[in-house]
């Protein structure tokens, strides 16, 4: 066993596994040591091993196929850019940004729409500058990469600002709801991300098909106009085991000529 610390036993059982699944020892894919195997190689229980088991079934890095056994998850990462909101769209119209991208990359991503008239939640209440009894349109949003859910992407917008636009349709806009806001005199100029990691809510695990133990990232962007008035807030759910966030900075045009001084 590669770790000797305290702690019980099947957690040590689990962190060796952990380890040579880490190091490709076991790779994406690969059956691991059986039951039985595994309670003669550690001289352990049965029941022992069970438990060491389900620890990296909760972690998301294995999975269970009964009889057959347990198997490395494959996992194959979307590799999520919050400043890809402010590229040009897509050429396909009938694709977003989103989906436009992944196509590029071979992968099959589809999506579920709907839309919705409610309350707004305490955060989003506070960050559009509205009370809790206001009433916001919901669009929301699943997107899936080859059948599986990847990514919730929720946003609201006060009511009385996108009333009657196709904001309001569950379809998909073609040129984007950032040109639709900016027809409808509410550009969006700047925005504020906000990323919070968590454990899901009930809901959140069972629009995302979220195992046990799996925390996501609730990344929260608030769009504001040019005299910061703010029009829209949206709240992307990621789980941790399928996303990589990865941000691009620019240096300021006046910090790189301080550097040169």
């Amino acid at each position: 066993m590669t770790s000797r610390g305290a702690g019980p036993i099947y957690q040590r059982i689990a962190d060796d596994l952990r380890a040579r699944i880490q190091s490709g020892e076991l790779g994406a894919g690969a059956k691991l040591p059986t039951e039985q195997s595994l309670t003669t190689d550690y001289g352990v229980t049965r029941a022992t091993v069970r438990q060491a088991m389900q620890v990296l079934v909760n972690e998301g890095l294995v999975v269970s196929e009964r009889p057959r056994g347990h198997f490395v998850r494959q996992i194959e990462r979307l590799t999520y850019r919050p400043q890809k909101e402010w590229r040009e769209r897509p050429l396909h119209r009938e694709l977003d940004q989103f989906m436009d991208e992944q196509v590029e990359l071979g992968r099959k991503p589809s999506q579920t729409i709907a839309v919705e008239l409610a309350t707004p939640p305490a955060d989003v209440a506070a960050r559009l500058g509205l009370t809790e009894t206001d009433t916001v349109v919901i669009r929301k949003r699943v997107r899936y990469l080859d059948g599986t859910p990847f990514n919730t992407n929720d946003s609201y917008f006060p009511l009385e600002l996108v009333q009657g636009s196709e904001i309001m349709h569950p379809a998909d806009i073609g040129r984007g709801a950032n040109v639709v806001l900016a027809e409808l005199g509410a550009e969006q100029t700047h925005a504020v991300d906000e990323i919070e990691v968590r454990m899901p809510t009930p809901d959140e695990a069972s629009r995302l098909e979220i195992g046990l133990g799996v925390p996501v990232a609730l990344h929260r962007v608030t769009g504001y106009t040019d005299d910061g008035r703010p029009v829209r807030v949206v709240r992307n759910v990621l789980p941790g085991d399928r996303h990589l966030i990865a941000f691009e900075r620019t240096r300021p045009a006046k910090a790189e000529k301080d550097s040169e001084q």
